[in-house]
């Protein structure tokens, strides 16, 4: 069994992302988003995705709708749908997020946005196949 206290993986973590856990079909991975930073517009044409939000505050933009999103929040992403998460507050914004299918390398842990953008551009960070 695997087993996180997501609160306690979250506060422990000041990476960008890290992977937490990759199945068959699903992989779990925990994001810092530093103050000012965003995820970056992006679009998952083969993964849903489910965000949990741990703490911090920011703003949810998904198909161009945008909402304010704090602690205790989670938003769906279907397939296909353009989005992006910014932080909009004085702290970190951490999340957890849920891919299905995984859409990240087993264990990559990715420092800062630059360092998990210029790993996925050079390929290095594919999922398991």
């Amino acid at each position: 069994m695997e087993h996180f206290t997501i609160a306690t993986v979250a506060a422990q973590s000041a990476d960008f992302r890290r992977v937490l856990w990759t199945g068959e079909h699903t992989q779990l991975v925990i994001m810092t988003i530093p103050v000012g930073g965003e995820i970056g517009v992006e679009k998952h044409d083969e993964n849903d995705q489910i965000l949990s939000f741990v703490s911090g505050t920011g703003e949810a933009t998904v198909s161009g709708q945008k909402r304010k999103v704090a602690a205790g929040d989670l938003v769906v992403v279907p397939a296909g749908t353009t989005h992006n998460f910014v932080n909009t507050g004085p702290l970190p914004l951490v999340l957890y997020t849920v891919y299905g299918p995984p859409d990240h390398a087993d264990g990559a842990v990715h420092k800062t946005k630059e360092e998990a953008d210029r790993l996925e551009e050079a390929g290095k960070d594919e999922p398991p196949s």
